[in-house]
Formats: structure tokens, C-alpha cells, sequence
């Protein structure tokens, strides 16, 4: 059935469009036009003055609903997923914290499998550790780091299609060559809970590290040893041409100013939003299940607030900080759509409203609450007051 969405601003690659349409069919977008006129046997819906959007891409977020992506159950998945769903992400690449290997072939299996389903909005694995830099890993990561294990990281990837991200330490030992194997393979690798300097990072990204995790968190800035100074992993970051980076722009995990500097200097092109968010995200329930995380201040911490452990940001919520720091909606915009999408190489499908790509469009109003959600052309969360 043809649907034909009217009467909003329509966010295009090109820019603000007034007074047009999205049209829709059979899970794609028919054509994003200037003209809002009725089509005969079209489902009309009447935006109502509202945004018309590109649905978000989620590329790192460990849960959401009450369920964390490491509990490897369909259950588990789906509720993460249709949580971050109802917030406008109608694509997600599910998150695994460092694990065990037998838990991460696990959760690859149902990964697989849901990406098998029609117009599944996951879109492939995302693997955060276990080689990860002991010293940057967090009380949240006790235990659950490893020193990088070449037969290991190969039977997982020979044995799976699923992973598309892997985040490491690029200065453990063995991880150039991890790095260079998983590149090879068309893996996004990312560069996570390091203390590597220039030299560092510059070798890593020649190597295959070409996007910066959590940028500004588990990571160290311009700092002294003795009496001299050195850049941190965040300038060495900076100047590295080509590296992109993802905020968790939560509004606590980084400040307004930071969150500015970030865009400023990487730009749209090489910035994404994220929301790292764990299973309290988009949940109604206030139950704790890890005695070592407490919820204060809209953010998971760590119970000694030595640390924040975690966001419980959806990605709308992103947007509204990022505007609020003092960026435009355009920009926002595409940094939790466009530029996750081009990063993760799902770009000619995902990302924009555009003609024969998949239908994932959404209804903002002027405050950026989300007020409907077409994923794959199918309407999977409206308001009662919106139709």
C-alpha cells in the first residue's frame, strides 16, 4: 500500500524541504518530492507542521527495555531492540561487553538469525573487547579482559557474517595485526578504553583503527609525566585526518563545551552519536540487577561514584542535547543517522529519505519527541494524538 506522509518539514540530504512528500511502498521510499498534493489510493498522513526524518542508526548500545544484549536470548534482543526502536533508532548494530568467547559465538547465533527475518532493523554484531587495556577498562570490566588471542578472534570471525564493529586497545600486543585482519574482512575497528599517544594512534590507524569509541571517556587527554608535556589519545585523535569519532551525548558524559569542540573540530562527516546505553535505557521498571551500578543523575555510575558506567540515553534524547549545546537539528540529524550509517556501510540503504532507499522515516514535533516511527515502511510506534 502506497502511504504518503504531508504537511511537515521534510529533512533531506540536501537540506529542509516545506511542503513536500515522503511517499512509501512495499518498505521503500517512493520518492521525496516537492509536491503534497493527494495521490488517489495513498494512505495520508498529515505531519501536522512536524519534522519528517531519516530514522537513526544505533551503532553502540548495550541494551535498552530491561535487557542487556549479553543475556544471548531472542527475547533479550528483541526487547533491547524494540525499546531503542520507539526513540526513532530503526537501525542498531547490538552491543556486547567483553565476554567470554563461548558467550560472544552466542550471542553471533542470535544475531544471525534475527538479520535473517524481513525487514530486520538489526543490522550486524558489535563487539566491544575483552582485549582491552586493563588500566582504561573500569571496575565494570573487572575481570573481563584478556591479552589478544590471534586463533581466538579468528575461529569467531570465520565462523559468523554477523560481526560488522569490533572495539580493542590498539596498543595491547597483537593488536596491529587484529586490527589489519579484521579491516581486511570489512569489520569496523575502533580504537576503545586505550591510552595510546600520537604515535600510537596514528600506527593503529594505518593499521585499521579508523573510529574512536566513546570519544573523550575511557580515554586520556593532554597530560604531564614528570616535568614534561604530551598529547593524550584525545589530540592524538584530533589529528589524525580521516579517524571518525562517536559522543555519547547524553549530556553527562560529556559537557555542552566539549560537545561543541568535538563537532567543531571532527565535523558532521567524521562525528556520530551514540548512547552506550545499558538495559535501563527506555525501561519503566527502576530494578538494578548489578549491585556495582547505581542510576543517579539520569546516568549509570558505578555504586563508589568512582566512574559512570553506562548512559541510559535513547538517541532522540541525543539530538535534543546536541541542539541544546548549540548545534543545528540538520547537523544532529545527520550525525545520528547519516554519518553512523556511512561509517557502518550501510549507507546506500540507510542514513536519508531518499528514493529506493528502506523506508525508515520518523515524525518529530518542535520539542524532538518522537511522535511516529516507520521501520522498513511498517509504523511501529505512533502517538494517540498524532493520527
Amino acid at each position: 500500500m502506497l502511504t504518503q506522509i504531508i504537511n511537515g518539514r521534510i529533512f533531506t540530504p540536501q537540506g529542509w524541504l516545506n511542503e513536500g512528500s515522503v511517499l512509501m511502498r512495499d518498505g521503500k521510499i517512493l520518492e521525496v518530492t516537492n509536491c503534497d498534493l493527494a495521490l488517489i489510493g495513498a494512505r495520508m498522513i498529515d505531519a501536522k507542521g512536524m519534522y519528517i526524518v531519516p530514522g537513526f542508526v544505533c551503532m553502540h548500545a548495550h541494551g535498552g527495555g530491561g535487557h542487556d544484549f549479553t543475556e544471548c536470548t531472542e527475547e533479550a534482543f528483541r526487547g533491547a531492540v524494540n525499546a531503542h526502536l520507539r526513540h526513532g533508532a530503526t537501525s542498531i548494530f547490538p552491543t556486547l561487553s567483553s565476554s567470554p568467547f563461548s558467550k560472544l559465538h552466542q550471542a553471533a547465533k542470535i544475531c544471525e538469525q534475527l538479520m535473517e527475518e524481513p525487514e530486520s532493523p538489526i543490522l550486524g554484531l558489535h563487539i566491544e573487547g575483552p582485549y582491552l587495556n586493563p588500566k582504561m577498562a573500569g571496575e565494570q570490566f573487572a575481570g573481563q579482559v584478556k591479552e589478544i588471542d590471534e586463533n581466538e578472534y579468528k575461529e569467531l570471525a570465520e565462523s559468523t557474517r554477523c560481526i560488522r564493529r569490533w572495539d580493542a586497545s590498539p596498543e595491547l600486543p597483537g593488536a596491529l595485526d587484529f586490527a589489519r585482519y579484521l579491516h581486511d574482512k570489512g569489520i569496523l575497528v575502533a580504537a576503545s578504553h586505550t591510552e595510546a599517544e600520537y604515535d600510537g594512534i596514528r600506527e593503529a590507524y594505518e593499521a585499521g583503527f579508523t573510529h574512536a569509541a566513546h570519544f573523550y571517556n575511557a580515554m586520556p587527554g593532554f597530560h604531564k609525566r614528570r616535568e614534561y608535556k604530551y598529547e593524550g589519545t584525545v589530540e592524538s585523535v584530533y589529528l589524525t585526518d580521516g579517524m571518525t569519532i562517536e559522543l555519547i551525548a547524553d549530556g553527562i558524559h560529556l559537557p555542552s563545551t566539549i560537545l561543541r569542540l568535538a563537532y567543531t573540530l571532527k565535523g558532521v562527516e567524521h562525528t556520530c552519536l551514540v548512547t552506550d546505553a545499558l538495559s535501563y535505557a527506555a525501561c519503566e521498571s527502576k530494578e538494578i540487577k548489578d549491585p556495582r551500578i547505581i542510576i543517579e543523575d539520569g546516568v549509570c555510575k558505578l555504586a563508589d561514584r568512582s566512574a559512570l558506567a553506562g548512559s541510559i540515553a535513547t538517541t532522540d534524547m541525543l539530538i535534543r542535547t546536541m541542539v541544546k549545546a548549540g548545534v543545528s537539528l540538520g547537523d544532529a540529524l545527520r550525525m545520528a543517522s547519516e554519518t553512523p550509517a556511512r561509517i557502518m556501510g550501510v549507507f546506500d540503504r540507510k542514513g536519508s529519505l531518499q528514493k529506493e532507499k528502506d523506508a525508515d522515516v520518523l515524525i518529530m514535533d518542535k520539542d524532538l519527541n518522537i511522535r511516529a516511527v516507520w521501520q522498513g515502511g511498517k509504523l511501529v510506534e505512533e502517538t494517540n494524538t498524532l493520527f
